[in-house]
């Protein structure tokens, strides 16, 4: 079974929401209103389907911003973003700004551009990419404005740009202590880097802390230079985008922002002062999103770096975005999404996200219900859920009940198919008020990351939904 993107980093280093509960929070610019959910396309729930359904069921859940998960910059789905675009939801690129999930494709030598760790981790298959490589930055930054170029993206978001990690030395999941980076702090310092390794040596971090001080903000200064060349190439691409920009943050005492600085190089104020985004997002750290007993408000415990970045920019909107399904033990269900959406609003944060759309706990929880109908032509029914359906449960005998005023009849199985979230009822519509019952129909449990084997979960008894005779905008 494969691990998501970030379960796999957290080995190393140790929402669908019913429509009406979305809230409406502030607008901001290239934002648009509402929560928004991260996806990544190459995870089975998205495989096997049309694009436009993909987009019909985000929409169904009350989603109008949507944050594409780039794995590779060099393969990306364009028809998907032009269809979720077309149902008018606003689609960000978020790319990964010190690392990639793949190299596929990459020119030989990219090797070279790597950081290296105090020890060697299995990082599984993903690779880490050194600040200090002008070659790196030169080309994932001509990737991007290609990207860009090439594929309508509403905004560009420069995610993750940070060296591993949170207490890292103590463990040695920390970098970059490579030659780029010794070759990089001897120019620019005159010295050799700190020695993270011997106590005895007078480099050693913790004796000689004027040097460690300085390989902080060293650390400090190259992200920030790496995270704003890549804003620069992509608004050259596209003067249009919008750009936001990425940073952690985590409860860890009354010091998480300085520890932040320190450990991963990362400076949300200097980021945002040097790179000037539209919006600035500060990202659950894998300390705090592992928690299986999470509370709901565990955000007001961000407060001061929110507070760090509004006293140089007050202007700049800020969101927050929180992991709800990574671990199968820590998946999020609705409520806990909901307490979490009033925590961002009485904040005053201007939006919120979370990693990824199928992983919270209503996909392994929360039966399919159909959402909406209509006729697209004279000889079929289109009917909407709110998650995606096991095509075998849809096609079992009177599954679905056409109801007028005046006559019930049964659709034959061989009339129905589905498109992931979509059912499509291939016979006339009687004319009049009509409805449908809806029997029989499930999840698909094949496609969850977790819990593939478990029941799946029907549709609540007495499940009908009005057919309307108009198109859906954008369907």
């Amino acid at each position: 079974m494969r691990l998501t993107r970030r379960a796999a980093l957290l080995g190393a280093a140790a929402a669908m929401l019913p429509a009406a509960a979305v809230p409406a929070l502030p607008a901001y610019a290239g934002g648009g209103r509402g929560a928004s959910i991260q996806i990544d396309p190459t995870f089975p729930y998205y495989l096997e389907r049309s694009a436009d359904s993909i987009a019909d069921e985000l929409l169904a859940n009350g989603y109008r911003t949507v944050h594409y998960f780039v794995v590779n910059e060099l393969d990306v789905k364009t028809e998907l973003v032009k269809a979720l675009r077309r149902r008018g939801i606003t689609v960000w690129a978020m790319v990964v700004g010190l690392g990639s999930y793949s190299v596929a494709s990459w020119p030989q030598g990219w090797e070279s551009w790597q950081m290296e760790l105090l020890k060697p981790i299995d990082l599984g298959g993903f690779h880490f990419f050194s600040p200090f490589s002008a070659d790196y930055v030169a080309f994932k930054s001509g990737m991007i404005a290609r990207m860009l170029a090439a594929t309508p993206f509403d905004g560009i978001e420069v995610a993750e740009p940070y060296f591993p990690d949170w207490e890292g030395i103590d463990k040695g999941y920390y970098g970059d202590v490579g030659p780029l980076a010794r070759e990089a702090f001897q120019r620019e310092h005159g010295t050799a880097i700190p020695d993270f390794a011997d106590p005895a040596s007078p480099a050693y971090y913790r004796t000689d802390t004027a040097r460690y001080e300085r390989w902080i903000q060293f650390r400090v200064d190259a992200v920030n230079r790496c995270v704003a060349e890549i804003a620069r190439a992509a608004r050259a691409a596209r003067p249009d985008i919008k750009v936001a920009t990425w940073s952690l943050a985590v409860d860890g005492g009354p010091d998480s922002v300085a520890r932040e600085r320190e450990f991963q190089g990362l400076d949300a104020a200097a980021m945002v002062a040097l790179v000037k985004p539209d919006v600035h997002i500060l990202q659950t750290n894998w300390p705090d999103w592992v928690k299986p007993d999470l509370p709901a408000d565990y955000i007001r415990a961000y407060q001061p770096f929110v507070e760090q970045i509004r006293a140089g920019s007050p202007r700049v909107p800020i969101g927050v975005q929180t992991d709800i399904g990574s671990q199968r033990a820590m998946a999020r269900d609705d409520a806990w999404i909901e307490r979490f959406t009033q925590t961002v609003e009485r904040m005053g944060l201007a939006t919120w996200m979370a990693y990824e759309y199928h992983l919270g706990a209503y996909i392994y929880e929360n039966p399919p219900i159909p959402k909406s109908a209509f006729i697209p032509n004279s000889g079929a029914i289109e009917l909407s859920f709110q998650k995606r359906i096991d095509p075998d449960s849809a096609r079992r005998p009177e599954s679905f009940e056409l109801i007028t005023e005046t006559s019930r009849r049964f659709v034959p199985p061989e009339a129905v198919t589905v498109d992931g979230n979509r059912v499509t009822l291939l016979t006339r519509p009687p004319s009049g008020r009509l409805r449908v019952a809806v029997r029989n129909v499930t999840d698909a449990p094949k496609y969850r990351l977790y819990d593939k084997t478990a029941p799946a979960n029907p549709v609540p008894p007495g499940a009908v939904v009005d057919v309307s005779r108009r198109r859906p905008e954008g369907a």
